[in-house]
């Protein structure tokens, strides 16, 4: 068996989920800020029903090219484009949200936390939650923050950078951790907090 062929380049810590058997083929999934498809590859291949949602048109159309060259082209309303603090789904309509490495991209608090409301919106009560995003977690003395919680990382970029009491807040509000915080440190770069929610609603 090919692992890239199968997988894809799918996050670590998502890939982690699979193998618990969270993620299952009875679930409708979300993939949020679904790029071109990297986490999304495996489940496009065993033909799981997937949507997806992007801000960048170029990504949607390479999402749904994705989809059609695993043999499991999407159904209409399955791939478009939209901000994840208006996401174009009722409440409560999926089992499983995934959003990786977008949520760092928040402009300031309001930003964020509208993003994250819109994501739970949308997980069904018991449903799952997957975010890794930026965090200051272990590289606190690294980062220059600039306004709020934008602050300037040891390898050049700028993210919306949250801290494991700011994920505890919100974790209380909308659920209840299924997995401890996990953080990658990549040194003299980023830190990378893996963050997931068994949904309450």
């Amino acid at each position: 068996m090919n692992v890239i062929d199968t997988f894809g380049n799918i996050d670590i810590y998502l890939f982690d989920q699979l193998l618990k058997g969270r993620i299952s083929a009875r679930d409708r999934i979300l993939d949020a800020g679904c790029g071109s498809g990297r986490n999304a590859h495996y489940l496009l291949r065993e033909g799981f029903d997937v949507y997806g949602v992007d801000e960048n048109t170029r990504a949607v159309a390479a999402f749904t090219e994705l989809a059609s060259e695993l043999g499991h082209p999407l159904a209409e309303g399955h791939a478009g484009v939209a901000p994840l603090d208006a996401l174009p789904f009722a409440d409560d309509y999926f089992d499983v949200v995934i959003c990786s490495a977008v949520l760092h991209f928040a402009r300031d608090d309001a930003h964020f936390e509208g993003m994250v409301t819109e994501l739970f919106r949308v997980v069904r009560p018991g449903g799952l939650f997957f975010a890794r995003l930026a965090s200051s977690a272990g590289i606190e003395s690294q980062v220059r923050f600039l306004e709020g919680r934008r602050a300037l990382l040891p390898d050049g970029s700028q993210r919306y950078l949250v801290d494991e009491a700011q994920l505890m807040r919100l974790t209380d509000h909308y659920g209840a951790l299924l997995d401890p915080l996990k953080t990658t440190i990549v040194h003299g770069q980023r830190s990378m907090t893996t963050w997931v929610v068994r949904a309450t609603g």
